[in-house]
């Protein structure tokens, strides 16, 4: 193991959420579209792959991120633990897409 620490990217600052911000969603407190959005951003997901990763519709996922909608309740729940522990996300989108690639369905783009 290196104590070597790798510089940062541009992708990684793209990524990055304002202090405040990260703070508010953490709390559970989303202030709009904005914040799921930088959300999605910082997971590094497109909004199919946030949306599978959710279990919810990329039309949810729409309505949330142009501030039509706001998520409650378990929704809420799960973004939180998305902003907490984004690897399990990914782990949740690699669990969802391995039934579909068994199908024979591929993967959706």
């Amino acid at each position: 193991m290196s104590d070597e620490i790798r510089e940062l990217t541009d992708r990684d600052f793209a990524r990055a959420i304002p202090r405040k911000q990260r703070e508010r969603i953490l709390g559970g407190h989303l202030a709009g579209g904005e914040d799921v959005v930088a959300l999605r951003h910082f997971v590094g997901l497109t909004q199919q792959q946030f949306a599978d990763a959710l279990g919810i519709s990329v039309h949810t996922l729409r309505n949330w991120e142009q501030s039509r909608r706001t998520p409650e309740g378990p929704a809420l729940a799960l973004l939180r633990v998305a902003a907490r522990h984004p690897r399990v996300l990914r782990e949740n989108l690699a669990a969802a897409v391995r039934p579909i690639l068994r199908q024979g369905g591929g993967l959706r783009t």
